[in-house]
């Protein structure tokens, strides 16, 4: 599912156009990237839990020379599923 499909998912739930569909999707991800920017934990209650963790300093490997690379400590963000989402079996 792409960002078209959620859209198109509004507009048949909504009486709402397609450029209106598109801003309300574009509103809430820009929403949820700068909570994430700026540290905040997600929950979204039945889907799941967006958290920004911080990544450890590290060493790795440039996987075509074999050269050994310094990583940077940051932050990664790591997503939690909700337990109605956990009880769908996909497969």
């Amino acid at each position: 599912m792409i960002k078209i499909d959620i859209a198109s998912a509004l507009m048949q739930t909504l009486p709402i156009s397609k450029a209106t569909a598109l801003q309300v999707v574009d509103l809430l991800t820009d929403h949820m990237k700068n909570a994430l920017l700026d540290g905040h934990r997600i929950e979204i209650r039945g889907f799941g839990v967006f958290e920004p963790r911080p990544r450890k300093r590290g060493m790795g490997r440039n996987i075509k020379t074999g050269d050994s690379v310094a990583i940077p400590k940051g932050r990664s963000i790591r997503f939690k599923p909700g337990k109605d989402l956990r009880a769908i079996e996909i497969g």
